[in-house]
């Protein structure tokens, strides 16, 4: 599977900030990829060098094959951008913004239009852009970025203002986009919401990167325990081989720490052959703990 995006070795310096450093890796069509790290950790950066909004000092950027700082960057039509903080002009209608961005994009007006249908944007659609929220305002954005249906998808704090059901639209509107074979990159501090919906993970920490791949990997990578939690019958009592030094004891049973799959799968079997157990939940290391885990392991390494 070819990239449609391919970051290598860049380098971005602002001054005597060093925005990035020797950064790379690739982003794959059909997948939906998660940038995360702390403000000033280099997102904006890498997303604005995305775009050919700025240039690297060092290394190189393509996407879709082209290098998106030169001059002819024919594939730009291609891209869908929704900056953290959108603007538009305020004396203009939510239709009227659309209808500029999708001759911009050589898209005609009246099949932009259905997309102020999908972000539930209809009621206001010749209202003036002055009068919207910013909620609304962040509906009309992810509106504008989704013309063209684009092959790459870049998005900056994307769920910023919307209210939960719009959320979980806005994320059926990028599943549809990543099986239609798009790339999506997201960058976001909500990890709770991309727990489950990103199958690749790029950390940035202090203009480096600090990790990347799926959770699985990341999980495999960290070490960090798997919890296992056991809760008994009344009365049952707690067997003697579910006590050790890896446990701790609950209201019900015993939550157990266990280093790696194999060993999950031995207390798993464990728990099924012992008649007093009534119940198993199992918890692997969270996006937020993994996120937590590389930025200390790089921060004691430095």
């Amino acid at each position: 599977m070819s990239a449609t995006v391919s970051v290598t070795g860049v380098v971005k310096n602002y001054r005597t900030v060093r925005a990035l450093r020797d950064v790379s890796f690739d982003l794959a069509p059909g997948r939906l990829s998660a940038l995360v790290g702390h403000n000033g950790a280099g997102k904006t950066t890498l997303i604005k060098l995305m775009l050919g909004l700025i240039r690297p000092d060092q290394g190189s950027i393509r996407v879709l094959d082209e290098d998106p700082a030169a001059g002819e960057f024919s594939a730009r039509r291609q891209l869908g951008y929704l900056p953290e903080n959108v603007a538009f002009n305020a004396a203009l209608t939510g239709r009227e913004t659309l209808t500029f961005y999708a001759r911009l994009k050589h898209v005609k007006p009246s099949k932009a239009w259905a997309f102020l249908d999908r972000v539930g944007l209809t009621d206001a659609a010749d209202r003036r852009v002055g009068t919207y929220s910013k909620g609304m305002r962040q509906r009309l954005g992810l509106a504008q970025a989704l013309l063209g249906r684009p092959r790459v998808l870049l998005l900056d704090e994307p769920t910023t203002g919307l209210d939960p059901a719009l959320r979980q639209t806005f994320y059926e509107i990028l599943n549809e986009l990543r099986d239609d074979g798009a790339t999506v990159l997201i960058s976001s501090h909500a990890l709770n919401e991309l727990e489950d919906r990103a199958e690749h993970v790029l950390i940035m920490n202090r203009g480096l990167l600090a990790a990347q791949g799926t959770l699985s990997e990341l999980r495999s990578i960290s070490q960090l325990p798997i919890r296992v939690s056991v809760d008994f019958a009344p009365g049952a009592g707690v067997p003697a081989a579910w006590v050790n030094g890896a446990s701790v004891a609950t209201p019900r049973g015993r939550m157990l720490l266990v280093p790696d799959e194999a060993r999950k799968m031995d207390v798993l079997r464990a728990a099924a052959s012992d008649p007093g157990v009534i119940n198993i939940e199992i918890a692997a290391p969270t996006l937020d703990e993994l996120y937590a885990h590389f930025l200390n392991s790089q921060e004691s390494a430095a």
